[in-house]
């Protein structure tokens, strides 16, 4: 069961997520050809002046469905207003349904879910997630991986693992994408010891890694200053054939940074060479420190050559680690 404390108070959402209530012209023109009452009463909830009043929305549904609407109709209804962005009048009238005792299922919650998400309402979306299981509506990794990633963009690693936990406990199979979106709360939360054992979990029950996930916990080990763990992901990822980035090789390259290991910095900034990746203004900076750590003036000066000769964008951080380098090695 997902735990009472995971659910929040109801949540205004950010501005935007109603501009398009106040011009009443949103684009429908994806709604399926014969839906013209589930058109009309979209358009009718979009143009409402006062969308956060219950009674507006009830009132208006009432009288487009006095019959009552069957679940697939809903689905297209709830569909249609979280593809708008139409947060709040959303959850009003999935709150409309629940009243009126309407058949509500995964597809119905879910879109409601994955409009919370879209919008950072995290509280919304665990609340939303809570209410499924106090209600035996079934649950999918769907609906619990659009929560764990509201949770990742408002820095929650906390709920995002005890959601990654539920997940188990209600008998859904997490896979990849609900991982990332875990990895990636735990980086934004500098947890990268969690970050491990997050990679050793997948790695045990077999779940695919890929770019992102090992991204995700080669940077929580950045913010955790934890060079070596941060080097054995990037071995793992190459023994293991997997696509890697200028993104995975920055973190690592400020790992060591971090952890005052230049030389296996200026290592991994060859190794970029070698492989054709992009050699960025971070990448570059982050390895110039390193060398100014360790009193490599010679290297920093070349990588600082480097990044003038090829037009690079140049940061004060930067320039001032190649100028105290030239200065330490004088």
């Amino acid at each position: 069961m997902v735990s009472p404390h995971l659910s929040g108070a109801y949540e205004k959402p950010h501005p935007w997520c109603h501009l398009t209530s106040r011009t009443g012209t949103a684009d429908l023109t994806w709604l399926a050809v014969g839906d013209d009452r589930v058109e009309r009463v979209l358009q009718g909830l979009l143009s409402l002046s006062s969308p956060w009043q219950d009674n507006a929305v009830f009132l208006t549904l009432d009288r487009a469905f006095p019959e009552g609407l069957d679940p697939r109709t809903s689905t297209r209804m709830l569909s249609g207003l979280a593809k708008m962005h139409a947060v709040g009048i959303c959850r009003i009238a999935l709150s409309w349904h629940e009243m009126n005792r309407h058949e509500l299922n995964c597809y119905h919650y879910g879109a409601v879910i994955d409009a919370c998400a879209r919008a950072c309402m995290w509280t919304s979306a665990l609340q939303l997630v809570s209410t499924m299981v106090e209600r035996n509506v079934e649950s999918s990794a769907i609906t619990f991986n659009a929560t764990i990633s509201a949770c990742e963009k408002a820095c929650e690693w906390e709920k995002a693992l005890l959601l990654l936990n539920s997940m188990a406990e209600n008998h859904i199979q997490s896979n990849t994408i609900s991982f990332s979106a875990a990895l990636g709360a735990c980086k934004s939360g500098g947890m990268w010891e969690t970050a491990l054992q997050l990679i050793a979990v997948m790695l045990h029950g077999k779940v695919e890694l890929d770019l992102i996930t090992c991204s995700a916990a080669i940077s929580a080990c950045k913010k955790g200053g934890n060079w070596e763990k941060a080097l054995l992901i990037l071995r793992m990822m190459v023994q293991n054939k997997m696509e890697s980035n200028t993104s995975v090789f920055g973190a690592a390259i400020s790992a060591c940074d971090k952890g005052c290991e230049w030389k296996r910095a200026l290592e991994l900034f060859r190794s970029m060479a070698l492989s054709d990746l992009e050699c960025t203004t971070t990448t570059c900076g982050a390895t110039i420190t390193a060398c100014e750590t360790g009193g490599e003036w010679e290297a920093a000066l070349k990588i600082f050559g480097m990044m003038v000769k090829g037009k690079s964008e140049l940061d004060t951080i930067t320039f001032n680690s190649a100028v105290s380098a030239c200065v330490k090695g004088s």
